[in-house]
């Protein structure tokens, strides 16, 4: 079955150093805040180019021992929930 990436807005708490928003420690999804216990991977998509977009993850693990993936896009500082769903079925008719 395939899959698509969904992208949903969240509230994010960071620590906040010199960079601005570097570290996420809590999100709220659908009105349920998911403390962050550990960051278990970091990375960010975009190239040099300053048009580009870019965008940083952030794989982490909640108290309630859950993973999830987590996007910050710093030109709109928004915060994204990522999530992998199955792709609508397309019609062959």
């Amino acid at each position: 079955m395939k899959k698509e990436w969904v992208f949903e807005e969240i509230q994010v708490e960071c620590y906040a150093g010199y960079k601005g928003e570097e570290t996420p420690r809590a999100f709220v999804y659908h009105n349920e805040r998911h403390e962050i216990i550990a960051v278990l991977d970091r990375w960010y998509e975009g190239g040099p180019d300053p048009k580009d977009i870019r965008h940083d993850y952030f794989k982490v693990k909640t108290g309630e021992a859950e993973g999830f993936l987590i996007r910050y896009t710093p030109r709109f500082q928004a915060w994204s929930l990522c999530r992998q769903v199955p792709a609508p079925k397309s019609s062959d008719s």
